[in-house]
């Protein structure tokens, strides 16, 4: 969890003081790039409308970050499946890394524009851009990829395989939930009675 939470700050903080919005740069042609966009939603940039929509998504994801916490905590002394424990913990740290943007980047940061990137607030003429709680979610994860010209729906080729753009905590969570689904028959199964001893 520390791991991922420490990737995904230094690189959203690296990004929001470095890149203006919509600004990219190209890492892999045609595969991958780096573009720095906010949203003020879920993952993959999904939202709920309004101030009030922005305060009960953070509540939510606090109340989500708390009970997995307690639930790790609690699997922990029973002996679950280290995987599994594994793989929730990634779901918390992607969930907790959403959360820091949420509540603090607001305070912290400078409104980043389409001319230049945000500064710290205590060193820009305008201070910060939003309350607590308020703060923007930053992106920056772009998969490129288009589907081919033999792809047989045809509405479909020359746009992006996945457009939208994500950060790393959205790639934990989804790796986490991902692995959950492949491995849950094996760690959710109740262990099978021992075999009986045979006398003799």
């Amino acid at each position: 969890m520390a791991a991922v939470l420490v990737v995904d700050q230094a690189v959203k903080v690296g990004i929001k003081l470095s890149f203006a919005l919509a600004e990219k740069a190209t890492w892999i042609p045609g595969v991958f790039d780096i573009q720095f966009i906010e949203n003020d939603g879920m993952a993959f940039g999904w939202a709920l409308p309004g101030a009030t929509g922005k305060y009960v998504l953070t509540a939510f994801r606090i109340v989500a970050v708390v009970f997995l916490s307690i639930q790790l905590a609690r699997m922990g002394r029973t002996g679950s499946p280290r995987g599994f424990r594994r793989a929730l913990a990634l779901i918390l740290a992607g969930a907790a890394g959403n959360i820091l943007d949420s509540v603090f980047y607001g305070k912290l940061f400078t409104r980043s524009s389409f001319a230049q990137p945000g500064t710290w607030s205590w060193q820009g003429d305008w201070g910060a851009y939003a309350p607590w709680f308020r703060g923007n979610v930053v992106d920056m994860l772009h998969i490129t990829v288009t589907w081919p010209s033999w792809w047989p729906v045809e509405s479909w080729v020359g746009y992006e395989v996945f457009p939208p753009i994500f950060n790393i905590a959205d790639v934990a969570i989804t790796c986490g939930v991902a692995w959950i689904i492949l491995k849950q028959k094996s760690w959710l199964s109740p262990a099978p009675p021992p075999s009986p001893r045979v006398s003799g």
